[in-house]
């Protein structure tokens, strides 16, 4: 499953009109969903409790008010003139944010990172000069780097904000679904509709989760429509109510109704903007599901359509109640009860499908979150599978997947009201917007060289804003809002303790590695015994031998006469490009046959299956040999430690002027064609292999003798076949250690790396072709 050629077209995609207009009309199933569907219980989140709506109208007007200019700051200002700016090479999110960070200051918590890494082409920094020594971006920048406790702070404030993301993929479907299912409470009695409610919403919720597996490529194509419908709708109901019922309520737009409004009830207004703050739910999506679109296409959305279509459903529900101060039943004063009554059930169907397209949205942008931490080294290793070969980002992850069915469920049957869902749905929105605020404030100074005090401005203005939402919210604890803090402080504690591990783990191989003159002692031969085939070395090392080899070799003095010491490392970049996917080296003399290959890939970058994964490395080391054999003056080479000479070699469709591989089925009864004149075939000479392996070398190289022995030898190793030789770690704490390391490291660490995918998950490796090295770690 090779998804890379889609990946870079879709990032060098041509910005035309049509283009750009295709891509914002598709955005509004992606990224407004959740945003779209906020209208129906933000009015019945607040007026449910907090405030009551008095005939001079003064709460309707002060809510309103507080509702358009709140959309207008946080979402239109902040998000789309502002934050969206901050992409990383077209990404964006929380990670976007501080794998920026990590590029412009040392702050990168990846154990393994090497000078070549900087080299990569989307690893560049911006075009803007570096900033004076003596300016405050240089000094923070220092101070960054010197000090590992604000290098800590940075990344929990990071996975604080991705573990917020997390909670509301749990909550934001159960709110979601649960308010478009609310709608029937007006057929049927309050005593009636409350056995119904819980369990329709529950049923759709399992059915959302149960639908996972499939991908949502098959029904995407409705997704777009479906709140296009929903916006339409929502728009003209909203614009039908204000002509209907208050044509002046777009007084109400005006700041002065807020003041009145916080005169009037005080308290209240505190109180209430927990609730107001649901009005921009979703606003985060607008930058974490950047990678897919682009800037341009989700401005667009936004201020021609959506923008506006809240605005009108908003004023709509105001201008209804403005003019309804007596209600029969308090439950009834939700968004259904502003919409005409020959209406209401084509508006709750399609109420109920933006609901489920809103919840879609956002359990696949928990599941590229939790991709990205994996990727990073700060989540456990969970089975990701790829719903799409030709769309980029379509991911499933069952393990995760149920958990938020499970969590989703007890949500919503534990609270079975919009009015806590809503709490706790809120807290951890306006979280993730404080962990965004906070780093775009460093992006500011750091990536984008601007002054201080442009970012000690933003903080300041759109930090006040989000801190009183969020003492609203967080004053509503135990009325759900404890909900997504706990959820929170559970992922968070399950991310540091596994990054700890994996750090400490990575030290311990560090220390305990083995020199290269330890090899180069045992002479040509190796005092072993070479058998046929390649050996695959997986390691965390980039440079060194790994004790596991030491260890393998003491207890089986044999291994294969190609033997490769494999990394697969994560790079904070969103893509690493094709053609700067391998570094390949030789380790000690080339009559030795040891290579080092350490593959890169980007935080949101696919792996391939280990089929096209085996094909690509056995080429890129051919490749490696050519080219060294060619002009060894040329290549780009970086220098790492031990001396090992890393050349930066591409996949095969990246060098399609060098060695190319085939394999085919060998028939000794029919004689070969003979191939096209301008190229020349590198054969094994054995008898009769079960895959016979060519390696097409353009004419115009030439090849030396050595290179070409060396080639031919690859080719033998490559059709006796391949073996994965794989480290089994236990890891355990060094005596002496605190009470406090010793349970995070025997009882945490240790129980995550038992219920998690091995390090080689990704190249799907099989079990017959797979040796397992046992070793101890005391760290």
């Amino acid at each position: 499953m090779d998804l890379e050629t889609g990946v870079y077209k879709n990032y060098v995609k041509k910005e035309s009109w049509r283009t750009v207009l295709t891509l914002a009309y598709q955005s509004l199933g992606v990224v407004y969903g959740d945003l779209s569907t906020s209208p129906l219980y933000v009015f019945k989140s607040i007026f449910e409790e907090d405030i009551q709506h008095s005939e001079t109208n003064e709460e309707i007007y002060g809510v309103l008010s507080f509702v358009f200019w709140t959309l207008t700051l946080v979402p239109l200002l902040k998000y789309v003139f502002i934050v969206l700016r901050a992409d990383d090479n077209g990404e964006g999110g929380t990670f976007a944010l501080y794998s920026l960070l990590c590029r412009h200051a040392r702050v990168n918590s990846l154990p393994n990172c090497q000078l070549a890494d900087e080299e990569l082409i989307e690893y560049k920094k911006d075009s803007i000069g570096l900033a004076p020594k003596s300016s405050f971006g240089s000094r923070l920048k220092s101070t960054l780097e010197k000090h590992r406790v604000l290098q800590r702070f940075l990344l929990v404030l990071a996975l604080i904000g991705t573990c917020m993301v997390i909670g509301d993929g749990i909550l934001t479907p159960a709110i979601s679904v649960f308010s478009a299912v609310s709608g029937l409470e007006l057929s049927m009695s309050k005593e009636h509709h409350k056995y119904v409610e819980v369990p329709v919403t529950c049923i759709i919720l399992i059915g959302l989760f149960a639908l996972q597996h499939y991908g949502t490529h098959r029904v995407g194509f409705l997704f777009a429509p479906v709140v296009l419908i929903w916006l339409l709708c929502i728009s003209a109901i909203g614009l039908y109510n204000v002509i209907h019922w208050n044509p002046h309520v777009y007084h109400a737009l005006s700041p002065y109704y807020m003041y009145k409004f916080f005169r009037k009830t005080q308290r209240g207004v505190w109180m209430s903007l927990g609730g107001i703050l649901l009005c921009i739910t979703g606003s985060e999506a607008m930058f974490a599901d950047l990678g897919h679109f682009s800037q341009l296409s989700i401005k667009i959305a936004f201020t021609s359509l959506v923008y506006p279509s809240l605005i009108l459903a908003y004023m709509g529900q105001a201008a209804y109640l403005s003019q309804h101060h007596i209600i029969k039943s308090d439950y009834r004063i939700g968004f259904y009860v502003s919409v005409p009554e020959e209406l209401r059930w084509p508006v709750l169907v399609i109420a109920i499908l933006a609901a489920v397209v809103g919840s879609q949205a956002i359990i696949t942008g928990t599941f590229s979150i939790i991709k990205q931490c994996t990727s990073l080294g700060c989540f456990p290793r969970v089975k990701i599978v790829h719903t799409s070969s030709k769309i980029h980002g379509q991911i499933y992850i069952p393990e995760i997947n149920w958990l938020l069915m499970v969590l989703c469920l007890a949500v919503t049957v534990g609270f079975r009201d919009t009015r806590r869902m809503g709490n706790a749905s809120g807290l951890a929105v306006i979280t993730v917007m404080l962990v965004t605020t906070c780093l775009m404030s460093l992006v500011i100074v750091l990536c984008w060289q601007k002054s201080v005090f442009l970012a000690i401005g933003f903080v300041f203005f759109f930090g006040t804003i989000e801190a009183l939402y969020f003492t609203a919210s967080l004053i509503k604890f135990l009325e759900g809002a404890w909900v997504p803090i706990a959820l929170a402080f559970i992922f968070l504690i399950i991310m540091c303790v596994w990054h700890y591990g994996t750090l400490k783990k990575y030290e311990f191989d560090v220390q305990n590695k083995v020199s290269i003159n330890w090899l180069l002692s045992l002479g040509p031969s190796l005092g072993i015994v070479r058998v046929r085939g390649i050996g695959l070395i997986h390691t965390e090392l980039v440079s060194g031998i790994p004790a596991i080899f030491s260890h393998f070799v003491t207890n089986l003095p044999a291994f294969h006469q190609v033997l490769v010491f494999l990394c697969i490392k994560s790079v904070p970049v969103p893509h690493v490009r094709p053609e700067e996917r391998f570094l390949v080296g030789h380790i000690g003399p080339r009559e030795f046959r040891l290579y080092r290959c350490i593959v890169r890939y980007g935080y949101r970058d696919v792996h391939k299956d280990d089929m096209e994964f085996e094909k690509d490395l056995v080429c890129s080391i051919a490749e490696f040999i050519r080219s060294g054999s060619v002009a060894p003056g040329n290549v780009n080479e970086d220098l790492v430690k031990d001396d090992d000479k890393m050349t930066v070699v591409g996949t095969c469709s990246s060098h399609t002027e060098g060695i190319q591989m085939s394999e085919d089925e060998y028939d000794a009864d029919n004689k070969e064609a003979a191939g096209p004149s301008e190229l020349k075939e590198i054969r094994s000479p054995v008898v009769k292999p079960r895959k016979r392996v060519r390696f097409i070398v353009p004419e115009s190289q030439q090849i030396n003798s050595g290179a070409r022995e060396e080639l031919r030898e690859l080719l033998e190793a490559r059709e006796a076949g391949t073996s994965y030789i794989l480290g089994h770690s236990y890891v355990k704490a060094k005596q002496g250690s605190s009470l406090i390391k010793k349970l995070v490291i025997n009882i945490g660490y240790e129980f995550l790396r038992r219920n998690s995918r091995p390090p080689t998950y990704a190249l799907s490796v099989p079990h017959a072709s797979t040796l397992e090295v046992g070793m101890i770690y005391h760290v």
